[in-house]
């Protein structure tokens, strides 16, 4: 079964690539006995913390890009969570950037070797397999708290969608 038509694959890939880079992937509460509790907003590109009962001069909202993400986990066990969190959000820049271009030069990009919706759609399963990965590895290594892969199952679900998508 088809899920979009051809005269609209190229649009819901360009719109699947932009969300992909908006969308939280992972999203975690935990509760941390003597401490308060925590909100992780993961984003492709970006980390929030909410603190809500932490004394840390006051400040309870924290916001950490990829960089500065896996250099505040190096030697630590989630290192790996977070490398994999890299990789994931490498190939989604990887998916907005041939969006971009698809965007602006719509029929080069048609007629080119590769198929931009497939690509697109390639890119989005891929990441979404490895930012899965990365919430198994947050899982498994004992962060606190349950982390949803909100964003990194839309991911895979976007992907399949493209990847099937009729291109006749």
């Amino acid at each position: 079964m088809v899920w979009v038509r051809s005269e609209y694959a190229g649009e819901l890939a360009v719109v699947s690539a932009w969300l992909a880079a908006l969308v939280p992937w992972n999203v975690t509460y935990a509760s941390i006995p003597g401490y308060g509790s925590a909100v992780y907003l993961r984003y492709p590109f970006l980390e929030v913390q909410y603190l809500v009962g932490w004394a840390i001069d006051d400040r309870s909202f924290f916001l950490h890009s990829i960089p500065a993400a896996i250099s505040n986990q190096a030697g630590q066990v989630v290192y790996d969570a977070y490398l994999a969190w890299a990789a994931g959000s490498a190939l989604i820049g990887g998916a907005v950037l041939v969006s971009i271009v698809y965007y602006l030069a719509e029929e080069r990009v048609e007629n080119g070797p590769v198929d931009p919706v497939r690509l697109i759609g390639g890119l989005l399963a891929l990441a979404g397999a490895v930012l899965l990965v990365a919430t198994y590895l947050l899982v498994t290594l004992g962060v606190p708290g349950l982390p949803l892969p909100v964003g990194a199952l839309l991911l895979v679900a976007l992907g399949a969608v493209l990847l099937g998508a009729d291109r006749r």
